[in-house]
């Protein structure tokens, strides 16, 4: 499967520490039949047990839709279900572990990405071996509980003009400002709300790829 980071990121992103499986998995048919880049998996209070057979369920998805699956923060479970990419924060295992941990298991196909919410924190990774970087928040954003200062599309320039790999430009993304935010460099959007609270979120997504095919 070749791994092309463009267009629109679409996150699962699952709440609480328990799962409503079928659920679960057919909002991830919705976010899939947008034909996203990537989809990314995250749960970051389910246990490990239950994060893992939710992810190869959502693995198995994916798989019959041709579409990369990125398990976050989780490297252990990437490595179980087979993922395409792994998504690290700046306080999760560090890239230098990862790259470290990908070489001794033979997991080359595996793509490393990191979150970064500044120039040094995306010079560090790009200069580190990261395949691609997350940065933003790029607006307010209140699908994370913990983001950081937004940083808004001059700031997501800088990053552009600095940084050679791809860019997935996250945190306050409508289909409003999406636009916005592929002029200024990103290569691909995580849009989660935007998209989630849309009465089609698969049109929502696909509305997110083509600002980035119009650009």
């Amino acid at each position: 499967m070749s791994l092309v980071v463009q267009g629109y990121y679409a996150i699962l992103d699952v709440k609480g520490a328990s799962v409503d499986g079928p659920a679960v998995l057919a909002h991830a048919g919705q976010l899939l039949a947008a034909a996203p880049c990537c989809l990314q998996l995250r749960a970051k209070q389910l246990s490990t047990v239950s994060f893992c057979r939710l992810a190869h369920a959502v693995r198995a998805l994916c798989t019959e839709k041709a579409v990369p699956f990125c398990i976050n923060d989780r490297l252990d479970i990437a490595l179980a279900v087979a993922a395409d990419i792994i998504h690290l924060g700046q306080s999760d295992l560090p890239l230098a572990d990862a790259v470290r941990v990908r070489n001794a298991v033979a997991a080359q196909g595996l793509s490393i990405a990191i979150s970064t919410h500044d120039l040094d924190q995306a010079l560090a990774a790009a200069a580190g071996g990261a395949d691609h970087l997350g940065f933003g928040p790029i607006f307010p954003t209140q699908s994370k509980a913990d983001a950081d200062p937004a940083v808004g599309l001059e700031g997501l320039s800088v990053i552009a003009e600095h940084v050679k790999i791809p860019i997935v430009a996250i945190g306050g993304i409508t289909l409003d400002n999406v636009a916005a935010v592929a002029k200024a460099g990103a290569s691909a959007a995580a849009v989660i709300a935007a998209v989630d609270h849309a009465d089609d979120p698969t049109a929502a997504g696909r509305r997110v790829s083509l600002a980035f095919a119009a650009r």
